[in-house]
């Protein structure tokens, strides 16, 4: 058995994007992640994924069944012409078509993926 902070390691991959991190260090960029669970070689796959405001993860396909749930912050999941708008506490369903993630605020997200066979 593992157990995992999500909250603190939200805090702490916002922390890597923002210049306001704890040690004072200018921004690493504006997107970082961290598996939890699983991983390329495995079906399921949980990562942690952290955006400055503003910043995006552009227009990609998912390799299977996904959901994002918001963590932290306030995003915009897009897919064609609809969008959602997920905060705190949001589950939302990736869509089995091309989107795009956008952060409105520094946000943190869980991503689950589970893979096609």
């Amino acid at each position: 058995m593992q157990k995992l902070s999500l909250d603190a390691l939200a805090r702490e991959l916002i922390s890597q994007v923002t210049a306001g991190g704890a040690s004072g260090a200018a921004a690493k960029g504006p997107r970082a992640a961290h598996t939890v669970v699983g991983g390329h070689e495995k079906a399921l796959r949980q990562t942690v994924i952290a955006l400055a405001k503003d910043a995006a993860l552009a227009e990609h396909a998912s390799p299977g069944e996904a959901s994002l749930y918001v963590l932290r912050g306030r995003v915009t999941l897009t897919a064609g012409t609809e969008s959602w708008e997920g905060r705190d506490g949001d589950l939302l369903l990736i869509p089995d078509a091309p989107h795009s993630l956008t952060a409105q605020v520094n946000s943190a997200v869980l991503l689950t993926v589970v893979k096609r066979s």
